[in-house]
């Protein structure tokens, strides 16, 4: 995965144990699509203070993901309920039986609601 995809996927995670400071620098180099100098200038700061709050912020939310594993845990169960759904699809496209393809249906729009 892309890093700044999984840094924005574990600042929503996580965002809320770092501090204000540092969520704030992360959302906005990676969410808002910032830079290093317009972060600094809007927060009137050297863009190496930008940069060493962005970087803490980052080993924080990668600590946290390491010891609780919350991001890899959901990205498992997106995959197997994927799996599960295609599985219920081939299943009630093979079906002639209504009564069948109706529970099918009703357990399909349930992992809908997960994913």
């Amino acid at each position: 995965m892309e890093k700044k995809i999984e840094v924005s996927i574990l600042c929503q995670i996580y965002g809320k144990l770092l501090t204000e400071k540092q969520f704030s620098f992360i959302d906005d180099y990676y969410n808002n699509d910032l830079s290093l100098s317009e972060i600094a200038e809007n927060y009137n700061i050297t863009r190496q203070a930008a940069r060493d709050n962005i970087k803490k912020g980052e080993n924080k939310l990668f600590e946290y993901e390491e010891k609780l594993g919350i991001m890899k845990k959901t990205m498992m169960q997106e995959e197997k309920i994927a799996v599960i759904l295609s599985e219920i699809t081939k299943i009630k496209q093979q079906s002639s039986d209504k009564e069948v393809a109706k529970i099918l249906e009703h357990i399909k729009s349930e992992l809908n609601c997960l994913v």
